[in-house]
């Protein structure tokens, strides 16, 4: 297995990517190919006592940042780290390629790059969410603002199928639509005529789900159009960044809390693992012709790590020809 990384996406980039992809090397084998500027990923590694035995690092002297407009990937720095990485993927040069950087960027590239898969609407952003259940997968979560109904059919057959394969070992994932309400009228035209689309399918649909039970694990695919889906993406994630904090904000309180967090804090880390996305790597582009993670804007090694295990996984358990064989059926 053969993951391309971008070395320079990402707030930690490069040190934290660079770290993420020497740990996925080390514990899972896979060849990994770093982009970026390779005299000074040599140094850092150096500096850090890295191995990069087993890494192939492809030369780019530019980078396309957070503030840059995303088109720009095309023309002004197609020959950024995240641009170069890309056309090695569409190329044949890898099985998977990874990013923490832009996320309208790595849309842009991947869509105009890699190409969509053919009947393929739009790509969507699937971010994996912990659950009370387990994780769950939010499908769009910001890469398409205005939506179709038969779009957000395609965001659940594509979510369906990507989670049954690579989350749930070839179980079927159950399939829910987000919504203001529960009942089968509820919502705007774009609802009514998505859920009578879901409801005639052949996905196991378990209807409307508000978004209060969306964290208790209402559904294995969350679909919304991308507004919604990335406004409770963000809300879920800033939720549970102020339920930490408070918790350890009173266990700071005084010695006696102090002393209280000691005995219980076995628990507490095991309650902070389960809340946290590094676990699950990043957010597979469904739609795109090879597979693309996103990983968090923020990621560190673990996560980079992570997200390169599930670029593989993506890849080996044939998503992408699963989703292709779908469209056309449609």
């Amino acid at each position: 297995m053969r993951v391309i990384v971008d070395a320079y996406g990402g707030d930690n980039a490069p040190l934290e990517v660079v770290k993420g992809a020497v740990d996925a090397r080390a514990e899972y084998g896979f060849d990994i190919v770093l982009t970026g500027n390779e005299e000074e990923i040599r140094r850092i590694a150096e500096e850090h006592k890295l191995s990069l035995s087993g890494i192939e690092i492809v030369h780019t002297t530019d980078v396309i940042s957070m503030n840059d407009i995303p088109k720009t990937i095309l023309r002004e720095h197609k020959d950024c780290s995240m641009a170069v990485g890309l056309r090695l993927l569409a190329e044949g040069g890898a099985d998977a390629f990874v990013s923490a950087g832009s996320t309208g960027a790595l849309l842009m590239g991947a869509t105009f790059i890699v190409k969509r898969i053919k009947g393929v609407s739009r790509p969507a952003l699937a971010a994996i969410i912990p659950s009370d259940k387990g994780p769950f997968m939010l499908l769009d979560s910001g890469a398409n603002l205005d939506c179709r109904p038969e779009m957000l059919f395609q965001f659940a057959r594509m979510g369906s199928l990507y989670m049954s394969l690579v989350m749930k070992n070839g179980e079927p994932a159950t399939v829910g639509l987000l919504n203001v309400g529960t009942e089968e009228h509820k919502g705007s035209d774009l609802q009514h005529e998505t859920y009578a689309l879901l409801k005639e399918s052949d996905m196991p649909f378990v209807g409307n789900v508000e978004a209060r039970d969306v964290p208790a694990g209402a559904a294995d695919v969350i679909v919304a159009d991308g507004f919604s889906g990335n406004v409770l993406l963000k809300t879920l994630e800033g939720t549970v960044g102020m339920l930490l904090g408070y918790i350890k904000q009173i266990f700071y309180t005084n010695l006696c809390t102090k002393i209280a967090a000691l005995f219980i804090k076995p628990h507490l880390s095991g309650l902070k693992q389960k809340l946290s996305t590094e676990e699950h790597g990043g957010a597979p582009l469904l739609g795109v012709a090879k597979p693309v993670i996103k990983a968090h804007g923020n990621a560190k090694a673990r996560a980079i790590k992570n997200a390169i295990r599930v670029a593989a996984e993506f890849s080996r358990v044939g998503v992408i020809e699963k989703i292709t064989d779908s469209v056309k059926g449609e």
